[in-house]
């Protein structure tokens, strides 16, 4: 038995035909009918049902067939796995991405990916931390942009950037008029937050400890409501619901360009732009007059072997816009 023998029976089952299928493979009919012949004598089975123009495949064919794609299918991928072996940077990187970063950070790295190396392509995968962990451990992705603190696995780590929050207040709240927030401030109002699960959650929550109580209690109802995602709780501070945390790059361009230029200075709108609904300001700690941030790491197996492919990618998300955060080299 063969992989070109298999090839054949999967052209005929295809094609329904041994002259069209002949004709796929690149060989003459009579070379594919005595390699389907030699297959059916070894396997003791008929494969084919011939008639005049016609050809079916018997139910035990149909069976040997499926398993022939597969074994091709296989086979096909060991060239691929020595491909990429010779090229690192040669066939797709799964990458995963926790949801409070996905939507901000992947469409221009996506293009910065296509534009420096598209014959790597991103197979890209949201989910929370504690999956996209036990992702990276069973092989199912090779690499994930996520936030820390997570469990040390053991993982190989990058730290991409730091990320400023900014509070997002409703554009009538008497905070919006301000400059900038503290800290304790901000304890003093309706915090949203987002869903178990979340990491972002947890940041919040580190900013904000007191809302810890609330968050798990009947009592919390009334002191803080959550959502399934950053755009849902932006929603609902334009809804005058309260007030939340969100992470720099999550925040439009036009809703601080009044406020914030290329260089960090005021500018003047070229034209005449809506009232903003939602009003994002910085925040200041209390104690020490830092913004609160996070650290977004990019993490991969020890032993994955494509060095290059997560160098690319690196320089691929630094090649990004990324306003308002830190890099770290």
């Amino acid at each position: 038995m063969t992989l070109t023998e298999l090839k054949y029976i999967v052209a005929v089952a295809r094609e329904r035909h041994f002259g069209k299928a002949a004709e796929a493979c690149y060989v003459s009919q009579p070379t594919l009918s005595v390699a389907i012949k030699k297959l059916e004598d070894e396997l003791e089975v008929k494969l084919f049902e011939r008639s005049a123009g016609e050809v079916t495949v018997t139910p035990l064919g149909e069976q040997i067939v499926q398993q022939a794609q597969t074994v091709l299918d296989q086979a096909a991928s060991i060239k691929e796995i020595a491909k990429r072996g010779k090229d690192p940077l040669a066939g797709p990187l799964n990458l995963g991405v926790i949801y409070t970063i996905g939507p901000y950070l992947l469409p221009d790295l996506v293009r910065q990916n296509i534009a420096r190396t598209p014959q790597m392509p991103l197979m890209l995968h949201e989910n929370f931390t504690v999956r996209l962990l036990e992702m990276l451990r069973a092989g199912e992705i090779d690499c994930a942009i996520m936030a820390e603190p997570f469990p040390d696995t053991g993982l190989a780590m990058a730290a991409l950037y730091d990320e400023p929050f900014l509070a997002a207040v409703p554009a009538s709240h008497p905070l919006a008029a301000r400059e900038w927030l503290s800290t304790q401030e901000l304890k003093n109002e309706t915090m949203l937050l987002l869903g178990t699960g979340h990491c972002f959650r947890d940041h919040v929550l580190e900013v904000c400890p007191e809302f810890a109580r609330f968050s798990s209690s009947a009592e919390g109802i009334r002191k803080s409501f959550e959502g399934s995602s950053l755009e849902t709780i932006k929603h609902m501070v334009a809804a005058g619901m309260g007030v939340t945390l969100v992470p720099r790059l999550s925040v439009p361009a036009e809703a601080l360009a009044p406020r914030e230029g290329r260089n960090g200075r005021a500018k003047a709108s070229p034209a005449p732009a809506l009232e903003p609904i939602v009003r994002y300001l910085p925040i200041r700690d209390t104690q020490d007059g830092q913004p609160p941030t996070r650290r977004v790491v990019l993490a991969w197996r020890r032993s994955f072997t494509r060095y290059e492919a997560i160098a690319a990618l690196r320089n691929a998300i630094y090649a990004c816009e990324l306003p308002g955060v830190a890099r770290l080299s």
